[in-house]
């Protein structure tokens, strides 16, 4: 079910009339409800998967009550183990097997011995990326003893199906939200209202940014040996935008839809293409996955730590890994590859821990030093996003062949549409309103605070139509398919 369809436009009142006006005098009924309703919103993509998120949620559950009751080491390394085997084995199976399969074939072929594989056809289950890593980091907490096990087990369940954030994150940890499950929430009107603003700022970014830009970039990304150096360089910021408003735009909803239900989700996104190098790109982008990344494998292979040629095995292994973790492809790993080379220097120099804060200014605008690394940054990380949209490896390096030529100087062919021109006017507004609220946790959380009512929700109703009437194709979350 997409939260930009018709069906969750009925879903979302139903569950949360149920919720505060039903269930409202015990939250374990609340957490049962909410059980039941992610179950439901689960299954409607694919009722036979249900079955997959409750086995791994029963086997997290029953691993981290026996890690708290074991009482030698060796058997909290077992447990552990087996936690990482169901989750790792089932995210293995349903997302990599064909590509190591097909990868051996080929490693053959390339000896002179060519070997027929044949590929299963399997169904990659949405979301399995997210709430295997959510439930294998409860497992992990609690085998470092960060964390106590729960003996309640519908609030657990809950916790890992949780349908805002179930199939696209954040990536959420059990020592932020399980203790939200174990207590009593009470409708707050301020936070219900706030969470409503999220929502249509996310909607905004997802149906009218990045639907719209989907419609050239898939055009141009199709065929780039017939479009212009300008054109293949234009479809590259547009994927840059589309891939931002429809994965941001996602935990925004998300994020709103949870504080209807008196729940906080960790922040996925700040701004990330406001940032001033790699390093701060990657502190602002998929927040809770880097973050994952960061706690259960940088630091553990030895982080920071050690000469400096450890310290780069380290980077190269987490964004390897990042980018594997993103799909199956050779194109993801080239993109994980890619990153970590940008990485690198600032290590290197001793900066990956500089800009810690969004960009301060007395004026309007950046300073000029401040503008041309946050366009650098922008530049590097929209070059390396041809791996991520590209079909394989091959035809991304025709894209970047593409893209520098005697064409470079033109004006982009699309640029005739009068529909581009609009959404490069959109995506201009969306530049300008998430400037303004750089220090702010979504877009518009405090343009409109100022305002009186009539100008304030005039603005709400305006947002809403413009949604309604520039909105594209529907187009499913980019994030759907990891």
């Amino acid at each position: 079910m997409l939260f930009n369809s018709l069906e969750f436009a009925f879903f979302l009142p139903i569950v949360f009339l149920l919720y505060w006006f039903v269930t409202h005098r015990s939250f374990k009924q609340q957490n049962a409800l909410l059980l039941l309703a992610s179950y439901f919103f689960y299954g409607w993509w694919d009722w036979r998967f249900l079955s997959l998120i409750a086995f791994s949620s029963l086997v997290d559950y029953v691993v981290g009550l026996s890690l708290a009751n074991a009482e030698t080491k060796m058997k909290r390394k077992l447990l552990l183990s087996l936690s990482i085997l169901v989750n790792i084995g089932f995210l293995g199976f349903f997302k990599y097997f064909n590509f190591f399969a097909e990868s051996f074939a080929q490693a053959f072929t390339l000896l002179g011995e060519p070997l027929e594989i044949s590929s299963l056809k399997i169904i990659l289950p949405v979301g399995i990326s997210f709430y295997t890593f959510q439930t294998l980091s409860y497992s992990i907490d609690i085998y470092r003893k960060k964390l106590t096990p729960t003996k309640d087990f519908v609030a657990f369940f809950a916790f890992v199906s949780f349908f805002p954030q179930l199939v696209a994150g954040p990536i959420e940890r059990a020592s932020n939200m399980l203790p939200q499950f174990l207590n009593r929430r009470d409708f707050q009107y301020h936070e219900a209202v706030n969470g409503c603003r999220q929502i249509l700022w996310g909607l905004f970014k997802k149906i009218v940014i990045a639907d719209n830009c989907a419609k050239f970039v898939n055009i141009i990304f199709e065929d780039p040996s017939a479009h212009s150096s300008s054109t293949l360089i234009l479809g590259v910021i547009l994927f840059s935008f589309q891939i931002y408003g429809d994965f941001s735009g996602y935990s925004d909803i998300a994020i709103g839809v949870a504080r209807l239900f008196g729940f906080k989700l960790m922040r996925n996104f700040a701004y990330p293409y406001f940032s001033r190098n790699i390093g701060e790109f990657w502190r602002r982008w998929h927040i809770s996955l880097s973050t994952w990344f960061r706690d259960y494998l940088y630091i553990p292979i030895g982080g920071s730590r050690g000469s400096t040629l450890l310290q780069i095995r380290n980077i190269f292994i987490v964004f390897l890994v990042s980018g594997f973790w993103h799909g199956a492809s050779w194109t993801f790993l080239c993109w994980g590859g890619l990153h970590a080379l940008f990485f690198i220097p600032l290590v290197l120099m001793k900066r990956n821990r500089t800009f810690l804060h969004s960009v301060k200014t007395k004026w309007l605008f950046p300073s000029l030093k401040e503008g041309l690394l946050i366009v650098f940054t922008f530049s590097i990380t929209s070059l390396a996003w041809v791996f991520f949209r590209a079909e394989s490896v091959s035809e991304s390096l025709l894209y970047f062949q593409g893209m520098f030529s005697n064409s470079i100087l033109t004006v982009p062919e699309i640029l005739r549409d009068i529909k581009a021109i609009v959404l490069v006017l959109f995506i201009f507004g969306l530049v300008f309103i998430e400037w303004i609220a750089r220090d702010h946790q979504y877009g518009i959380e405090r343009i409109t605070q100022k305002w009186s009512s009539p100008l304030r929700y005039g603005f709400y109703y305006g947002l809403t139509m413009v949604i309604f009437m520039f909105k594209g194709i529907p187009q499913d979350f980019i994030y759907f398919q990891f």
